[in-house]
């Protein structure tokens, strides 16, 4: 079996910027970039493997050649690959949005819902984000709201630092605000209802459109309730497990037959080895090691975010 190194698709949404390719060497289709989906198999942006005998597929062309036993025995309830994991520079404000769960997306969408957790790799100062409401609102309310365009008066802004976690479940108003570099680990799904936009237009002058029905559909219209304790993990969901490794020379893991594991390289330089194999990395690389692997190593000094099913 092979460590899958992988090449990401790039986003150039009005509101990226440069960090993704000045840090991180990612090659986007323009100067900025907001977004690199590092693991995805979702069908119209999947990473595409850049080495070894599956070199040029895509992921998803991989795990159909090489069998779903790769995915790992914990992947076999859900029908389809369950997780999407990105890189985001917010060089400007993201809209106001809120995500539904799967019940109204499969039912309005034809797709999953979505449920994400944001890591906090780097902030500016005095850089924040919207998580929720300040005080419990109407349906009324909120759609005056948005329409007088005080939205952002009744919506909770939380500062930010390098290493914070937040877990944003499906139904919660949320937006990362400019001058963020964030990991988002999320379901595999690309439904967004944008509720509020500054305003803004895209680069052929038009406004983008919002999801105003639908987001009152699906929002939670109260603070976000204190998170659930995680215990050694960044987060745990359905969907995904998410653990933060501080790595200062060396790091045994295993990949059993139970799950993949993801790892993404937020700095330093070295290597992952297994079965005979060594792949070097640096910052802003991804590494996909197949289910029934066994066992693995991580050589160098990095700080990696591991994700895998359970």
């Amino acid at each position: 079996m092979s460590l899958l190194k992988l090449k990401p698709a790039c986003k150039d949404y009005l509101w990226g910027g440069t960090t993704l390719a000045d840090k991180y060497k990612k090659a986007g289709s323009g100067s900025k970039i907001a977004e690199t989906w590092e693991l995805s198999c979702y069908p119209e942006s999947p990473s595409i493997i850049e080495n070894g005998e599956y070199a040029g597929l895509s992921l998803s062309e991989y795990i159909n050649r090489a069998g779903k036993d790769v995915l790992g025995k914990n992947c076999e309830r859900f029908d389809s690959f369950p997780v999407l994991i990105k890189l985001i520079d917010a060089a400007d404000d993201l809209s106001i949005q809120v995500h539904p769960d799967n019940a109204y997306a499969l039912k309005h969408e034809a797709q999953y819902g979505k449920t994400e957790m944001w890591y906090i790799v780097d902030a500016a100062e005095g850089a924040g984000i919207y998580y929720g409401f300040n005080r419990d609102i109407t349906k009324p309310e909120f759609k005056k709201r948005i329409e007088d365009n005080t939205l952002l008066d009744v919506l909770n802004f939380v500062p930010v630092k390098s290493g914070d976690v937040f877990f944003i479940e499906a139904g919660t108003v949320h937006s990362i605000c400019k001058g963020i570099l964030t990991v988002e680990l999320q379901q595999s799904s690309d439904v967004t209802y944008r509720i509020y936009d500054y305003g803004r237009k895209d680069k052929d002058g038009n406004t983008r459109p919002l999801h105003i029905d639908k987001a009152l559909d699906v929002a939670r219209l109260s603070p976000v309730e204190a998170p659930e304790d995680f215990g050694p993990h960044l987060a745990k969901c359905d969907y995904f497990t998410a653990d933060k490794l501080m790595i200062d020379d060396l790091y045994r893991g295993r990949a059993d037959n139970d799950s993949f594991v993801h790892l993404l390289f937020l700095s330093g330089e070295g290597g992952v080895k297994a079965g005979g194999e060594d792949v070097k990395f640096r910052p802003g690389d991804s590494i996909f090691i197949p289910a029934g692997t066994g066992s693995f190593e991580i050589h160098g000094r990095s700080e990696v975010i591991a994700t895998f099913e359970s």
